[in-house]
């Protein structure tokens, strides 16, 4: 059975309630995010974070969970960093809960940059998966359902994305095959869609197109919040007393 990790990337936010403390807001969401993944079952979960917000991380995992120092808040930083030293041009490093990683360059993305000594580094930490999901931190209400969906197609594909819901710019998430095909670009969460990563293959058909969700940016999107809905506990509880 292939090794799989589900990463939630604990990156900036882009929007805070108003009357709203923004690092309450972040804590809050993260906290949800982490919650539900701690739910997903015949997966690894993990979160990703750069050294400065390690204390958000510290904030919301549960014991055991992996902590991934990453270099950037980016998608391509997290698979390089999941990459294991048989991905020769993907440069990343690793970390396990409660240890900081060493840290190298992946400014490029992941695919695209020689391994130097990222090869070791990779090497001494938290390798041998098969295949990586990471997914945003601001969506607090997903169903497990739907990220399992997006781990799903790559049985048969390399990567497989999935869309933010309605008309919102970005990705829910990103999953891929390890080490990740050379082809694939440079990912920012808040503006790539699918078609940008669909052009960058050999063939369209290489990316598979998930299930989508809603992403908490906006005044629209904190409406769309459903009371009846389970789940999203933190950041119910901190709205409760500034309705919308």
């Amino acid at each position: 059975m292939a090794r799989r990790v589900v990463v939630a990337l604990l990156g900036p936010v882009a929007w805070t309630p108003p009357g709203i403390d923004p690092t309450r807001w972040r804590t809050s969401l993260a906290e949800d995010v982490v919650d539900l993944l701690a739910t997903l079952n015949e997966v690894e979960t993990a979160v990703a974070v750069t050294p400065g917000d390690r204390w958000l991380a510290d904030a919301v995992v549960w014991p055991g969970t992996a902590v991934l120092e990453v270099p950037a808040p980016t998608v391509n930083a997290v698979f390089a960093t999941l990459a294991g030293p048989a991905d020769a041009a993907s440069p990343g490093d690793a970390g396990r809960a409660g240890e900081a990683a060493p840290l190298v360059d992946a400014a490029s993305p992941a695919g695209t940059g020689p391994a130097t000594e990222a090869a070791s580094a990779v090497g001494a930490g938290r390798t041998g998966y098969d295949q990586a999901a990471v997914v945003v931190a601001d969506a607090p209400d997903v169903p497990g359902l739907t990220l399992g969906k997006l781990l799903r197609p790559l049985s048969s594909r390399p990567v497989a994305v999935a869309p933010v819901e309605g008309n919102g710019l970005g990705l829910l998430g990103v999953a891929a095959r390890l080490p990740v095909p050379n082809w694939l670009p440079a990912v920012d969460l808040n503006t790539t869609g699918p078609a940008e990563v669909r052009a960058a293959a050999p063939r369209p058909g290489d990316v598979a197109v998930t299930a989508g969700w809603r992403r908490l940016r906006g005044p629209a999107d904190l409406a769309a919040l459903d009371p009846a809905f389970e789940g999203w506990e933190a950041t119910r509880s901190l709205l409760s007393g500034h309705p919308s």
